[in-house]
């Protein structure tokens, strides 16, 4: 491992990672990807990712444990925590963080068990949703233009490493799923299915709509099923990322 001691705000690294950070959807255009935090950098190397680069604060060398982790990229910054601050989207930032090289974009599984997000704009919402089909065992997610960029730093705070075991597919347009062998199925307030009374079909494809509106209705029609979720307690509707855990543990619960 190089280890180099960084004093400048103006060293060409930070430079560059200080433009990634600032933009949500940088990736896109650079290929890598900021994550900062011990805890997501833990959980890329359990999936076998390797940083291609390591910043950490000086302090964060005396902690041995963060020492550590440093030793996983070929290349380690250390940094004054002010400089390190500059490259945090955090109120309270971490001490380490790493620049990750991401996978060419894959194809989509035509028969891989699936979660499809549509137009989903809020980021916590989006990470949670990751999270809860990386902990259920859905392990591709597919999401349509308008949706928050799956890589960005608040969804990946949201996800809390749930990206690195799963297969992401963005930028798709509808009619892309027709590549999908698996049938879709959506939630809604207007069938007489009831989600836990209901036999779903096993693998398929979960549709998350839009948090106001809803599926869209042309993609809406591309569903071979429809369920509603019961709420005795009479609200108009739950958060997408609720109703979407409710759905993939009913899908659990049935395989299983």
């Amino acid at each position: 491992m190089k280890l180099d001691h960084i004093t400048s705000r103006d060293n060409p690294a930070l430079v560059r990672l200080r433009k990634l950070t600032a933009d949500a959807g940088g990736y896109r255009k650079t290929g890598s990807v900021w994550i900062e935090g011990d805890h997501l950098l833990r959980a890329a190397l359990l999936r076998g990712w390797v940083p291609a680069l390591v910043v950490l604060t000086e302090g964060a060398m005396q902690d041995h444990a963060l020492a550590a982790l440093a030793e996983s990229a070929p290349r380690a910054l250390v940094v004054p925590t002010a400089l390190f601050k500059g490259l945090s989207g955090l109120e309270s930032p971490a001490q380490i963080g790493a620049e990750l090289t991401l996978p060419v974009a894959p194809a989509i599984d035509a028969n891989a068990a699936s979660v499809v997000l549509d137009r989903l704009q809020d980021a916590g919402n989006v990470g949670a949703i990751l999270r809860s089909a990386a902990a259920f065992g859905v392990r591709q997610v597919l999401a349509l233009k308008g949706t928050a960029a799956l890589w960005s730093p608040k969804v990946l705070r949201a996800g809390q490493g749930a990206h690195f075991g799963l297969r992401l597919v963005e930028g798709l347009a509808a009619d892309d799923l027709a590549a999908l062998a698996v049938p879709l199925v959506a939630t809604s307030s207007h069938t007489e299915h009831v989600l836990h009374r209901v036999a779903l079909p096993q693998p398929c494809a979960w549709v998350m709509g839009h948090e106001g509106q809803g599926v869209s209705p042309a993609l809406m029609a591309r569903c071979a099923l429809t369920v509603g979720i019961p709420q005795p307690g009479g609200e108009e509707s739950l958060n997408v990322a609720a109703a979407a855990a409710i759905c993939l543990y009913e899908s659990e619960r049935q395989r299983g």
